[in-house]
């Protein structure tokens, strides 16, 4: 049996769940399909963290901005909790409050805070921060539980905007007004495909034209401390892999620091992020493993090497009770981008692990010039 919508979405992580709000919310029936009953990759396996302050300067930092207010109004319709707000970038050595120095020189430290550590221990006086040569605050973030929001995000669009889902089933192809599956084929004026990391099944041809291989990361939940986090928490060497810091003038004397005294860990592509969960346990990461057929293993020096940055800027780490592996789309060419491969066809994919925290700016970007509407339903 043949179904008819005005579009059709293939992939329900969340950039399609992004793409397919869009629509729905411009009026139009939609249809997600994927092969699997829920989401199951990077969209799960993350901080849940819409993190804005650091993103590249030029265009992720917009996007960020705006996805963060999409994901504040998602979550009110959805009964979404929002679990912690801001952010706090603990720098622990001079050269990475240099850099910290910088970024509040430019347009993206507005509304931001650079404090000392005697004022971050008298605002937070229960977290036991570790000496910090300064410590960036920022109100802009925000932080849900992934793995219950991803379903509750689904399950609004299905019940309140009218969005259908297929049962699981593979997609073979697509073509012009038609998406093939192995459950029958599916009609709608216009496609957008967002495969995340799967890099074979549908136009590999353009994945390999854009560079796009896979990065795989490590991550821990930790036992709940005795202290609540108010903010997520980073570090220097996140100052390295957040582009909003690298690009600007003091990374360099910070990056060859890090080089000469966290050298393992440069190397694993380890850097700091720290949130909290609703029970308080910890949730704790990350590494980055690029290729396009990283090793499924999880390795003990890794998450050693995350832990020692956690305990140097939050003290002794607790018991770990959970470890799994992310893998995310990667491509050093770009951090995102959307090609028409055929009349109505649209390919979409981010390629830098930032997807929680654009994709819904993404989404509504790239449907309503698709559609040569006006999408922006959030003031």
């Amino acid at each position: 049996m043949t179904d008819t919508f005005d579009v059709a979405v293939v992939g329900r992580g969340i950039v399609g769940l992004a793409h397919a709000i869009a629509a729905a919310r411009s009026g139009l029936r939609v249809v997600v399909i994927d092969r699997m009953a829920r989401a199951t990759g990077a969209s799960i396996r993350n901080f849940g963290f819409v993190t804005v302050t650091g993103q590249e300067r030029q265009e992720m930092w917009p996007l960020a901005k705006r996805a963060r207010d999409i994901w504040a109004d998602v979550a009110a319709h959805a009964e979404i909790k929002i679990v912690q707000t801001g952010l706090v970038m603990c720098a622990r050595r001079p050269a990475a409050a240099a850099v910290l120095e910088d970024f509040m020189a430019t347009e993206m430290g507005e509304g931001c805070e650079l404090l000392t550590h005697a004022q971050l221990a008298a605002r937070h006086g229960e977290v036991p921060y570790q000496h910090c040569a300064a410590a960036l605050v920022s109100p802009h973030e925000l932080r849900i539980e992934a793995r219950e929001a991803m379903g509750a995000v689904a399950r609004w669009m299905q019940y309140e905007l009218g969005v259908h889902f297929t049962d699981p089933a593979s997609v073979i192809g697509c073509e012009p007004c038609r998406v093939i599956t192995s459950a029958g084929t599916i009609k709608a004026e216009t496609i957008f495909v967002c495969p995340g990391d799967d890099l074979n099944a549908l136009y590999p041809d353009v994945m390999a034209a854009h560079g796009v291989t896979r990065c795989k990361l490590q991550m821990l939940r930790l036992a709940a401390p005795a202290f609540r986090l108010p903010s997520p928490v980073m570090s220097d060497l996140g100052l390295m892999r957040y582009e909003g810091y690298s690009a600007l003038p003091g990374a360099d004397a910070l990056a060859a620091q890090l080089h000469s005294e966290q050298a393992d860990a440069v190397a694993a592509g380890v850097h700091l992020i720290a949130v909290q969960s609703a029970d308080g346990s910890l949730v704790v990461g990350d590494s980055h493993d690029y290729g396009d057929s990283p090793d499924p293993f999880l390795h003990e020096k890794i998450d050693a090497g995350i832990l020692e940055e956690f305990e140097a800027v939050l003290g002794q780490a607790p018991p770990t009770i959970e470890r799994w592996m992310g893998v995310y789309a990667s491509s050093s060419q770009q951090n995102w981008f959307t090609k028409e491969v055929d009349p109505g066809v649209h390919l979409t994919v981010v390629t830098c692990g930032a997807g929680m925290s654009t994709a819904f700016a993404i989404g509504e970007r790239v449907v309503g010039a698709a559609l040569n509407r006006n999408v922006m339903k959030v003031a």
